[in-house]
């Protein structure tokens, strides 16, 4: 355990933003998991309108500093390819 006082506040302001990206992460997980879902079901409606709450949610996170601007990119881009191939 931490002795000095900033090293104490650093531990609880580390735990806080842990918990912050953990729910925001879950997040984007559910609504990915949404869409491939959709695309496994080769519903097309369900799949565009999933992917269009999936992006807004990865935008989220990237934006918050959760993902990396280009991590984001890479997933929006291969959930997008996903939906786009379903006949």
């Amino acid at each position: 355990m931490a002795n000095i006082k900033s090293a104490k506040k650093r531990i609880l302001v580390d735990r806080r933003n842990a918990e912050r990206n953990k729910a925001i992460k879950s997040k984007v997980k559910t609504a990915v998991k949404k869409v491939d879902a959709a695309i496994a079901a080769k519903d097309k409606a369900a799949a565009s309108s999933a992917l269009k709450v999936a992006i807004s949610e990865i935008d989220r996170a990237a934006r918050k500093g959760v993902y990396h601007k280009k991590t984001a990119s890479r997933k929006i881009s291969r959930i997008t390819l996903a939906v786009n191939k379903i006949a």
